[in-house]
């Protein structure tokens, strides 16, 4: 039986447009394409800090001649920097900025993951975007508002990092409602491209209208991403069942060996299960420790490229060419 009341209002429009209802493999390809641009817009928000840093700490401008021995032609609202952040501590200031997000962040994956356990997903992932794109804006007003207490951008930072925590619990859970083990290896490997797509088009949105004044570089990512969770809550289903479409439809029985098979999705609907896996029942499942740990060190590298290293090639760059000047 199909349940059209709690289908998204997009999806609704679209049936009713064609008069009759999309298949299941096009309400897959739907799930893919609106997560895949969900969480895109969730890394191109994160990546505006390291590009943002650029404008807010002098240091990494190269302040003087440049590579080519030729005066720095970069504005000087910009070489200026912008207060606290242009002090002797405004390094250790930023790192405080990025230890704080990432801090609350870990926190907050913590809580997103019981919460959408709990909660319509859909609803769940569109507040969080929202709510995020609300804080990216808010880093971005302080420039218009001419603020300059650090601590209103550490608790802005806070903030955002707690609510970009939505993000990865709800789409992989989105995905897993639609997918079963058959395919999550091809399904996860094109579709984890998210992630890098999220980072340069942060960079290059951010980057572009740096010269504008660095509050543009905040408030437009956050703007993408409340445009995408408007679209997540017209278009998103959560599960099958939410628009009557059945599981067995994507094959979910996938063999393990000739005379066996494994009759699990890659994750239970909400409506299969009462009750949410708990913090220890989920370390105990085989697999989740050695899969965190290996995690842990490939975002330790990740992270540090994805914020420190603009700073760093900017800021050796500049002390090279004073060294090679004198």
């Amino acid at each position: 039986m199909k349940r059209n009341g709690n289908k998204p209002l997009g999806i609704r429009l679209i049936e009713s447009t064609k008069k009759s209802s999309l298949s299941f493999k096009t309400y897959q390809v739907i799930v893919l394409v609106v997560t895949f641009f969900a969480y895109t817009s969730y890394h191109a928000n994160r990546k505006t800090t390291s590009i943002v840093k650029q404008a807010l700490d002098p240091q990494s401008l190269g302040v003087g001649p440049n590579l080519l021995g030729q005066q720095n032609t970069t504005p000087k609202s910009f070489r200026d920097g912008w207060f606290p952040f242009n002090g002797p501590d405004g390094t250790a200031m930023l790192g405080d900025l990025d230890v704080a997000f990432l801090f609350v962040y870990a926190i907050g994956m913590y809580i997103s993951g019981h919460a959408g356990d709990r909660m319509d997903l859909r609803v769940f992932l569109t507040a969080g975007m929202l709510v995020t794109g609300l804080f990216t804006a808010l880093f971005g007003v302080g420039y218009w508002a001419n603020i300059h207490s650090f601590y209103y951008y550490l608790i802005v930072q806070m903030f955002a990092g707690l609510f970009q925590s939505t993000g990865w619990p709800s789409v992989v859970a989105v995905v897993g409602n639609w997918f079963g083990k058959k395919k999550r290896g091809l399904i996860m490997g094109i579709w984890n491209a998210h992630t890098s797509v999220g980072n340069i088009t942060g960079s290059l949105v951010s980057s572009i209208l740096l010269k504008y004044g660095w509050g543009w570089s905040m408030v437009a990512p956050g703007i993408l991403i409340t445009f995408s969770g408007i679209i997540v809550f017209l278009l998103l289903p959560v599960h099958p069942e939410s628009v009557g479409g059945n599981k067995d439809e994507d094959e979910v029985l996938s063999p393990g060996k000739e005379d066996e098979q494994v009759n699990e999705p890659l994750l239970r609907s909400d409506r299969e299960e009462e009750s949410a896996v708990g913090f220890i029942q989920a370390w105990r499942i085989p697999g989740v420790a050695p899969f965190a740990l290996c995690l842990f060190f490939a975002k330790l590298v990740a992270y540090t490229f994805l914020y420190w290293l603009p700073y760093y090639i900017s800021h050796t760059g500049m002390l090279t060419v004073r060294y090679l000047s004198c």
